[in-house]
């Protein structure tokens, strides 16, 4: 029997790390695809906004949900935006069920009286959540291009100038704009985030757009043709990423969509972890969800090629990365136990060995997609690399929060759309601590992540009698991750 677990142990501890390896290729291949891109935005028809004829109507969709802290800012900043009044309408999606809605509808009636077309839209309920809420306001939308923000972003004010010209082509369905981070210096775990979410906006929408991979709409800060969402089947609330979800449907029926890397539109990160923890949860639940959902239609679909196919499949199955991750770091210890006992297993771990290519994999791709944003030069480069393995690190602490979220997702479990709270925090002096709508709870998972730190706090001890230190700069990793992730919840709170 001690075989038999010996063997499924290994078996496991391989695939994962199989198919971590799979996904560091991927993303190699996007880090050539980013590296050979030859920025087509400038050859590409667009309109001329000069001819009053050219100019299309657009209704900019603002879904909004409680957001006392930054519902004035966003209202301020979307009335600063350029375009004539009488092709620009704007609905205030709202869904709020504080005292929130007194205030927003006021501050929309002295807009109204500025000669702007903005509407404050109400529901019954929140069937559906946001995608409900996007969904209800398309019906009545006059635009026949759909602009969509959050309520943390703001917009430059020729934000429109620069996206809707090109939907000059017929064929493109959305055009989706790179997030910048007005609070990415607050804290370490902005700083992560920020990381995390340039790699995605760099390597990963620029390496698939530029060769005709499926990409996604960001869920903000892009741009949408009124007829693709209604082509594609429209907004669906049945997964918590209802951005991917329709974006996959649109691209499936070859509407095409555009990325632009040089257009930036700011917003802010969450700076407390239950915060993080929330929205990570439902990307990463959404993801597995819209796996489940749509692989089978990329797999099968008759119109794309086999590479598109191939990036398809990994795009959807990125969330899943944490179960393996999660599993590589659990079974990592067990792993060690298994050699010193099982000498004539060595050739199993030389080959496993291997593996550590992944992680030089990522830190390349993500080195290239840091400098294009931070710039490069020896300084920078020192900078990455303290950020890389805090960021690296960070990762592996939320792998147990993200893999139950995945493995939710996968199962088909329904939870609720939970939003992410919002700060208006811009300075290290600014304080979250009032926040009325932080969770005042705990995370259960917090008791497990004290344990998990523990654990590998156990992993670094045993390569002292094993005499084996192959993995401890790993679980040191693990270790400082799993610690920041529980004392962060512990001591972050309202």
């Amino acid at each position: 029997m001690g075989l038999l677990i010996t063997y499924i142990i290994l078996a496991v501890y391989s695939i994962a790390l199989l198919l971590i390896f799979f996904y560091s290729l991927a993303q190699l291949n996007l880090l050539v695809n980013y590296l050979g891109n030859k920025r087509q935005n400038e050859t590409a028809p667009k309109f001329n906004l000069l001819d009053p004829k050219e100019i299309p109507h657009v209704t900019i969709q603002l879904p909004v949900y409680n957001e006392e802290y930054v519902m004035d800012r966003l209202l301020e900043n979307i009335a600063k935006i350029e375009y004539p009044k009488s092709k620009l309408e704007i609905q205030v999606l709202d869904d709020s069920t504080d005292d929130t809605v007194i205030d927003t509808a006021k501050h929309v009636k002295k807009l109204q009286e500025t000669g702007l077309d903005i509407t404050h839209i109400r529901r019954e309920n929140r069937q559906g959540f946001k995608a409900g809420a996007l969904k209800e306001g398309l019906e009545i939308a006059k635009g026949e291009f759909i602009a969509i923000f959050d309520a943390d972003f703001l917009p430059d004010g020729d934000w429109l100038k620069k996206t809707v010209v090109y939907f000059k082509d017929p064929e493109i369905g959305v055009v989706q704009t790179r997030w910048g981070h007005i609070n990415r210096d607050y804290s370490t775990l902005t700083r992560i985030q920020a990381f995390a979410l340039d790699a995605h906006f760099t390597l990963e929408q620029v390496g698939r757009n530029s060769k005709g991979h499926f990409i996604n709409f960001n869920g903000t800060a892009g741009i949408w043709r009124k007829e693709c969402i209604l082509d594609a089947g429209n907004w669906e609330g049945d997964t918590l990423t209802e951005d991917l979800d329709l974006s996959y449907r649109a691209q499936l029926k070859d509407w095409k969509f555009k990325y632009l890397e040089d257009v930036e539109t700011p917003a802010e990160l969450p700076v407390v972890i239950s915060a993080a923890r929330s929205q990570q949860f439902r990307w990463n639940k959404g993801g597995a969800e819209n796996f489940r959902k749509t692989v089978w239609s990329v797999l099968s679909a008759k119109n794309i090629s086999f590479k598109t196919k191939f990036h398809g499949v990994m795009h959807l199955l990125n969330s899943s990365m944490f179960l393996c991750v999660f599993l590589v770091s659990l079974l990592s210890i067990p792993a060690m136990y298994i050699k010193a006992l099982f000498p004539h297993l060595d050739w199993v771990f030389s080959v496993l060995s291997f593996f550590v290519l992944s992680t030089i994999i990522l830190f390349v791709c993500y080195w290239f997609t840091y400098k294009s944003i931070q710039g490069s030069g020896f300084d920078n480069f020192v900078d990455y690399i303290k950020i890389f393995f805090t960021f690296f690190s960070v990762a592996l602490g939320f792998s147990l929060h993200n893999s139950i979220a995945v493995l939710e997702g996968h199962m088909g479990k329904r939870s609720e759309f939970v939003r992410t709270p919002k700060f208006n925090l811009n300075n290290i002096t600014d304080s979250w601590k009032g926040n009325k709508y932080l969770a005042k709870k705990l995370s259960p998972n917090m008791i497990l992540e004290a344990v998990l730190m523990l654990y590998f706090l156990f992993g670094m001890y045993s390569a002292i009698p094993l005499n084996d230190f192959g993995l401890f700069p790993f679980h040191f990793m693990l270790f400082l991750g799993f610690g920041f992730v529980f004392t962060k919840s512990l001591t972050a709170r309202a």
